[in-house]
C-alpha cells in the first residue's frame, strides 16, 4: 500500500474520448463544492463492458473474466477490502488490490481497470492518491456531459428531460471534446 493520503471516488461512469477510446472516470465521495474534479482513466473495451455490467446489476450467461476472480476470491475464503490507484509513472496508472484472507491482509498489484471492476463487484472502497487526484484529474463539468451522452447511447434511449439537458450540456461536452483532442491517451493509460 502507498503512504501517501489518500481520496476515496466512486465510479462516476465510463465514457469514449474523440477516438473512441474508453474512460473510466472517479469522482470523490467528498467533492469540492466550488471545484469538483473527476479523475479519467483510459481502460480498455473489455474492461469498460465488465465495469458496466457490474455497475447496473446485469449479469452474463457465462462469466466474465472478472466474474471469474470474484468466484475464486469467494472460493478461496477471501474478500477483496479495497483497491486503490497508487501512482501515476511515466502515463501510466498503478493500483493495488486488498485481499482480506485467512492467512491476512494480502496487497495484489493490478491494473486500475481490473482493480475497479472487481471493487464494483465486491462493493469495496476505492481509494486514489492525493497526489495522482492532483496531477490528473480535470473539472467535473468538463466529464459530466460525457458520461451522459455515453449512458443514453449505451440506453439507446432518452426522456424529453435528459435531452433538454443534453443540450443544455452541448458546450462543456464540445469542450471535454478539446481536452481530449489536446491530451495524449498514453498520458493516463489504466
Amino acid at each position: 500500500m502507498t503512504g501517501g493520503a489518500m481520496i476515496q471516488v466512486r465510479v462516476l461512469g465510463i465514457a469514449l474520448d474523440q477516438s473512441g477510446q474508453h474512460l473510466v472516470l472517479l469522482t470523490p465521495l467528498v467533492a469540492d463544492p466550488d471545484e469538483p474534479r473527476v479523475l479519467p482513466i483510459w481502460i480498455g473495451s473489455q474492461e469498460a463492458n465488465s465495469i458496466l455490467i457490474a455497475l447496473n446489476g446485469e449479469h452474463t450467461p457465462r462469466p466474465l473474466t472478472h466474474d471469474l476472480t470474484m468466484t475464486l476470491v469467494d472460493v478461496l475464503g477471501a474478500r477483496i477490502e479495497q483497491v486503490e490507484v497508487t501512482r501515476l509513472d511515466g502515463g501510466t496508472f498503478f493500483a493495488e488490490v486488498t485481499l482480506v484472507t485467512r492467512q491476512g491482509p494480502r496487497v495484489v498489484d493490478a491494473r486500475p481497470s481490473d482493480a475497479i471492476a472487481l471493487a464494483v463487484r465486491a462493493d469495496a472502497t476505492i481509494r486514489v492518491a492525493e497526489a495522482v487526484f492532483e496531477d490528473a484529474s480535470i473539472p467535473a463539468a468538463l466529464a459530466g456531459a460525457a458520461v451522459e451522452a455515453d449512458e443514453a447511447d449505451a440506453s439507446g434511449e432518452t426522456s424529453a428531460d435528459a435531452a433538454d439537458e443534453a443540450s443544455v450540456d452541448e458546450a462543456k461536452l464540445e469542450e471535454f471534446k478539446r481536452f481530449l483532442d489536446e491530451v495524449d491517451p498514453e498520458d493516463f493509460e489504466g
